[in-house]
């Protein structure tokens, strides 16, 4: 019999419990619904709203579960929350594991381990993004010189450098990291004890099962807390301008990796051979990053669609939410791991991007700009440069290739034929991207001075976040005692845990590095009691 079902008095047909249940999307989660159940009993021992056999054997329970083995009910849960209290039931009895839901609702559960999860998520994200960030100064470093043109409209604007291209992402990607950065603080928050939307009457404490989950503050207001889900619409938010920043990029790739540009060629890790055609290279992983964008903007779109009608309070419209935030994470944090691996082993054609800067009209707003040095209007210097550009184009000829003679035939009167020439014959790439020091400018000196400033903040931003991930675990050090020494203290038998945030090298796998923050994302994962033998007033789980 369905758990929730009492009030009804019959079970749901399958077909209808096929329709409400969520228990396929919850997989994600269930790490997170064990974790605060244990910090919730906790909690009711402190308060003396379980007695210390009841949490002892409600957590040894959830131990086992929280170890993998979850096992098929008699029946079909309708989620997670209820699939979890049902098997803690099962292994304790209902005299025991009919106490664990006290003083909560499925509606601030659900809640917390969204909250949990995507903490954790945005972690791996910040990573993620340091790393790849990183790749890209690296790469804009070695490219200082590799010399290119510049687009505007797609088509050639400028005399620039690969560095400097590099780096407008990285600045795109380094707001990613500051968005993501603020958005933490708002996600840190717990829910938990806010019960179905009014609270509770019984005596619990929401601080303390905060600070047992590395929560340093409360979403206070109880309707609050169980009903708005702004922070899972930003957290998709950002991860949507972070991938629409990513795939712009991969656009970019594409087309300089084509036969036409050849500016770079891609790494074949990083590309598939034609099913027909032997000589094809393509860039398939680029072209998915491209399409998986579109995927993540419309989880977004779903989740404010969702979201914008409900009613105050909580809405069982918000269950179907939960995949969209689950691939959301999984697709940005791939498509990171992706390119940064991808920008480790690209190779930049200098050579076929400097012939490319040299055959077009790329000096002609620096032969402009030199003529307003020489007091001439820039509106007229540049109807100036226009002229010389269509007497190049018509005798197919560079600017620097067109004699005196053409000059003087086109009759300008601002300035003498002979120093127009000598202007045109000292305005070139190497002087172009000498003399540009406009601030942020493609100019040699600007490169140094934005990748060495970058550098440095990118220093700074990597203790930041380590700072971040401590100082929301720094008030969970706690004093743990095994379960089978609560008869005897044995103070050697004390367990020190201090979680710190790690996340693998995006060498490894995907999978892996999806995975791997669950072994150190939170304080409670190493929790069998907190509490002395004898003593159940003790709080000396505190350190």
């Amino acid at each position: 019999m369905l758990m929730y079902r009492s009030r009804l008095g019959k079970d749901l047909n399958d077909i209808t419990l096929s329709y409400v249940s969520s228990i396929k999307d919850d997989s994600d989660i269930a790490f997170y619904d064990i974790i605060g159940s244990e910090a919730h009993v906790i909690m009711l021992y402190e308060n003396k709203l379980l007695t210390k056999i009841e949490v002892k054997k409600i957590l040894i329970a959830l131990e086992e579960l929280k170890g993998g083995n979850i096992s098929q009910p008699d029946f079909e849960p309708e989620d997670i929350h209820e699939l979890i209290e049902s098997l803690v039931i099962k292994k304790t009895g209902l005299e025991y594991g009919g106490k664990m839901h006290t003083g909560r609702s499925r509606n601030d559960q659900v809640a917390l381990d969204i909250r949990l999860k995507i903490r954790d998520d945005i972690n791996i994200l910040l990573q993620c993004l340091l790393e790849t960030i990183s790749t890209m100064l690296k790469t804009a470093q070695e490219n200082t010189k590799s010399i290119m043109p510049l687009y505007t409209h797609l088509q050639q604007a400028q005399v620039g450098v690969f560095s400097h291209y590099l780096l407008s992402y990285a600045d795109s990607l380094l707001r990613d990291l500051d968005r993501f950065m603020s958005l933490y603080t708002r996600v840190n928050q717990s829910p938990l004890g806010a019960g179905p939307v009014g609270g509770t009457s019984l005596p619990i404490d929401r601080d303390s099962t905060a600070k047992m989950l590395g929560f340093p503050s409360l979403i206070e207001n109880s309707i609050d807390a169980t009903s708005t889900r702004d922070f899972v619409a930003e957290y998709v938010a950002n991860s949507a301008i972070m991938m629409t920043n990513l795939s712009r990029l991969s656009e970019d790739f594409i087309i300089w990796s084509s036969t036409e540009f050849s500016f770079i060629e891609l790494s074949d890790n990083f590309t598939s051979p034609s099913s027909v055609m032997p000589q094809k290279k393509n860039p398939d992983i680029l072209e998915l990053t491209r399409g998986k964008t579109s995927q993540v903007i419309g989880h977004l779109t779903s989740i404010l669609t969702t979201t914008k009608g409900l009613s105050s309070g909580y809405s069982r419209d918000l269950q179907q939410i939960k995949s969209s935030i689950w691939s959301t994470s999984k697709t940005s944090i791939t498509a990171l791991i992706i390119i940064q691996s991808m920008l480790s082993e690209l190779t930049v054609n200098q050579e076929k991007m400097q012939k490319a800067t040299e055959e077009g009209f790329l000096i002609a707003l620096d032969l402009a700009e030199n003529l307003v040095l020489e007091k001439i209007p820039f509106r007229t210097a540049h109807n100036i440069v226009g002229n010389l550009v269509q007497l190049s184009h018509n005798s197919k000829k560079l600017l620097s290739s067109l004699d005196l003679n053409e000059i003087e035939s086109l009759q300008i009167k601002e300035i003498k034929p002979k120093k127009l020439f000598e202007l045109i014959q000292k305005t070139n790439i190497s002087s172009s991207l000498t003399q540009r020091k406009s601030k942020g400018s493609s100019g040699i000196s600007e490169q140094k001075r934005m990748i060495g400033q970058r550098t440095r903040k990118l220093v700074t931003l990597k203790k930041s976040v380590k700072t971040q991930n401590d100082i929301d675990y720094d008030d969970c050090i706690y004093k743990l005692h095994r379960i089978d020494s609560m008869s005897k203290v044995d103070e050697n038998d004390d367990i020190l845990i201090r979680p710190k945030f790690k996340v693998a090298s995006t060498n490894q796998t995907v999978n892996t590095v999806y995975r791997c923050f669950k072994e150190y994302s939170t304080v409670v994962q190493n929790i069998l009691d907190s509490f002395l033998s004898g003593n159940d007033q003790s709080k000396s789980r505190i350190i």
